[in-house]
């Protein structure tokens, strides 16, 4: 791979996590902003949308406490995102051992994210 084309890539992973970060950041502010302009979270007492089916839903329904979770999840996609760039990475670069481990990475984030969820549940 080119110096050039490295850089490119590292730009891009850069701004991903830049953009991720802000527009999660957006969202959650909205979130409150939304909870301070209901006086309420959108949900009984102690409750809160745990499903991502709920969370759209009430993301739809502009309920506050849906609104922030959407951005907590942005949050945590987002170097998921910077892991998913990297095995891109690594591939044009044809380093193997780093598609591997990289991809490695991934799957015990996802192994990891999908037993959190059905622990919750």
């Amino acid at each position: 791979m080119k110096k050039d084309e490295m850089c490119d890539i590292e730009l891009l992973i850069g701004k991903i996590l830049r953009v991720g970060v802000i527009v999660s950041v957006v969202v959650m502010v909205l979130g409150i902003v939304l909870m301070l302009v209901q006086g309420q979270g959108g949900y009984a007492a102690k409750t809160y949308p745990t499903t991502f089916a709920a969370i759209f839903r009430g993301v739809v329904q502009l309920k506050p406490y849906a609104v922030m979770m959407l951005g907590a999840f942005l949050l945590i996609l987002t170097p998921v995102l910077r892991v998913v760039v990297s095995i891109y990475a690594f591939l044009k670069e044809k380093d193997y051992l780093y598609v591997a481990i990289t991809t490695i990475v991934l799957i015990i984030l996802a192994i990891a994210m999908i037993g959190g969820y059905f622990a919750g549940h």
